[in-house]
């Protein structure tokens, strides 16, 4: 999915002749603590309610308040996961979108990010989860795919988190799996020699204890 996609047209954008008072407003309506700030179709950066709420005179121009990111944007063919990264490491709450002539086009807000990256992990879809602990060496999507498809399960989507340097065995990769009954990947995972660190489904998983579920739940929680 693709940032011209993701725009949301029910947020506005500010305009540099605005005043700090409408801007607060526009905040308050749309329950969100940043802006973009545009002048005359060009990007200008992001303004936020933290800093707006300092401003003693609240009939004062956004043209003479301090804004951030103005450096800070996505083109409109830039992909979800490089958008979602972008606002991750600058912990932003909205995301400027421009065309290829660097025109405003529209704006991303983080929550729709995250609800669409929901979306593609297939975290609305019932199904069990599995973290496996692999050696990075030893990681082969495609022979994983075919031992836990040997049962009829499909996996839905993966992630794969490197080890931390110097720890080449602790390397995850979660899947999330079609069905809820895994106990038959599970076998068949444990006896090509994987580790499954942890695991999660509705209906009850012999092979995998109650605490590595609990290790699982408090996982998902963080």
């Amino acid at each position: 999915m693709l940032a011209t996609e993701l725009i949301d047209p029910m947020i506005p954008a500010l305009k540099s002749s605005d005043s700090v008072g409408q801007a607060l407003d526009w905040m308050q309506e749309h329950h969100i603590g940043q802006l973009v700030l545009t002048d005359q179709g060009e990007y200008r950066g992001v303004v936020t309610e933290e800093l707006l709420m300092d401003i003693p005179d609240d009939t004062q121009p956004l043209s003479n308040v301090m804004r951030l990111f103005e450096q800070v944007y996505v083109f409109e063919n830039q992909h979800l996961y490089e958008i979602l990264s972008l606002i991750i490491q600058h912990r932003m709450d909205v995301v400027a979108v421009l065309n290829e002539g660097r025109e405003f086009i529209g704006t991303v807000s983080a929550s729709e990010l995250i609800r669409q990256f929901a979306q593609e992990l297939g975290v609305q879809e019932a199904g069990a989860i599995l973290i496996l602990n692999l050696n990075e060496r030893d990681y082969s999507l495609t022979e994983i795919s075919r031992l836990v498809e040997s049962n009829n399960v499909k996996i839905i989507s993966s992630y794969f988190s490197s080890a931390s340097y110097g720890m080449p065995d602790r390397s995850r990769l979660t899947l999330k799996l079609n069905r809820r009954n895994i106990t038959a990947v599970i076998s068949t995972l444990e006896r090509f020699g994987y580790q499954i660190e942890a695991a999660f489904a509705n209906t009850p998983v012999e092979s995998i204890d109650q605490d590595r579920l609990d290790s699982l739940l408090r996982y998902l929680n963080t």
